[in-house]
């Protein structure tokens, strides 16, 4: 456990000592430059980062950490968000479950703001799903499975600390239509995504991380209610399917391969993380099968090992968008970021939480 809480304590210096070095140039479409790197940019990867900083901090309560989370969103609220998308909804997501612990009256009405701007004027595909649209890019007619982390649990968040029903309805909404499309009936895993332009799931990659986005996205959902029951049992039956296969796919090291499938594709760390957060929790909470815990251990004994001296996690992928053959995947290049950072802050958290229940029980 002691070993842990070191390498909790390093992956958050290592998050907030990331820097864009200038290596991805990504100009976003209002001209300004993209950062995916740094700890100073309001983007996705910053989204899930802090995300993992408020999971840590509910569990340990660490008024240091706290002020470091609130200093950084008192920063930007100051300097003026960028325009909304689904990638630029991240922040918020933390944000809005830290408001639902604080009640801080700072954050209320930027969150219920933007919560407002997402259902009003976030693009719609057919039959209702948001469509992902990012900073650098209009993806008319697509939906993504990193939309339901990113703009979904946001939604959720944000209902249950607001009181507004709507708010979480509209979560669920986009978690079954982004089911019907995106879960491969046939294997139990989620592609990453569907065009209704061509009405196919482009190279029916069965991306590690977005099935990582997935495993996280539904427990978290769940656990924090008010989906109704008949909504919590499909969604758990989608998750158990999806486990069932992960837990097969799974490799000797406990990584999984950046393509779940395709074991020459590189273990990918990020991904790990997120499953291993995901399976750990499913056993705590009694869902899935007995497999759960020890295959999650095995994930969180291979995050451990891969967190450097400065505590970065290695063997995390960029940024991946929308990979038309297989081959792009394998290509992606490796890259610390927040979100894998944040990733493994998940799984070590949760990680901390069975061995204190194990030490309590003892």
């Amino acid at each position: 456990m002691r070993d842990m809480r070191s390498k909790l304590d390093l992956l958050v210096r290592g998050m907030t000592g990331l820097r864009h070095d200038g290596r991805f140039d990504e100009p976003n479409l209002d001209g300004t430059a993209g950062d995916y790197i740094s700890f100073d940019s309001w983007e996705w990867p910053q989204g899930v980062g802090l995300y993992g900083l408020v999971c840590l901090w509910r569990h340990n309560r660490d008024p240091k950490l706290l002020k470091t989370i609130e200093d950084w969103y008192e920063r930007h609220l100051r300097a003026g968000l960028p325009p909304m998308n689904i990638n630029t909804t991240a922040p918020m997501m933390a944000l809005a479950l830290l408001w639902g612990e604080t009640r801080d009256p700072r954050w209320e009405t930027p969150l219920g703001q933007w919560a407002e701007k997402l259902l009003r004027d976030m693009p719609r595909t057919p039959e209702g799903g948001f469509q992902h649209n990012v900073s650098d890019k209009i993806n008319d007619d697509e939906l993504w499975d990193d939309t339901l982390f990113m703009a979904g649990l946001f939604l959720a968040f944000h209902g249950r600390a607001a009181g507004r029903q709507s708010c979480i309805d509209e979560a669920v909404r986009q978690f079954l239509v982004h089911a019907r499309y995106l879960a491969d009936p046939k294997t139990g895993l989620w592609f990453h995504g569907w065009t209704f332009a061509g009405r196919h799931n482009f190279a029916r990659a069965l991306w590690a991380r977005g099935n990582a986005w997935i495993t996280v996205g539904i427990l978290d959902l769940i656990e924090n209610g008010g989906v109704g029951k008949p909504v919590e049992a499909y969604l758990l039956g989608v998750l158990e399917a999806q486990i069932e296969a992960l837990l097969r796919l799974q490799a000797p090291s406990g990584a999984w391969h950046t393509l779940l499938d395709d074991p020459t594709s590189y273990e990918e760390m990020s991904a790990t993380a997120g499953i291993g957060y995901g399976l750990m929790k499913a056993a705590r909470l009694s869902f899935g099968p007995k497999a759960c815990g020890p295959a999650g251990r095995r994930a969180l004994d291979a995050v451990l090992a891969s967190i450097d001296e400065n505590g970065v996690l290695g063997n995390v992928s960029y940024g991946t968008r929308m990979g038309h053959d297989l081959q792009f995947y394998r290509d992606i290049p490796i890259q610390p970021t927040g979100y894998g950072q944040a990733l493994a802050i998940l799984c070590l958290t949760e990680g901390m939480i069975h061995a204190e229940a194990a030490e309590a029980a003892a």
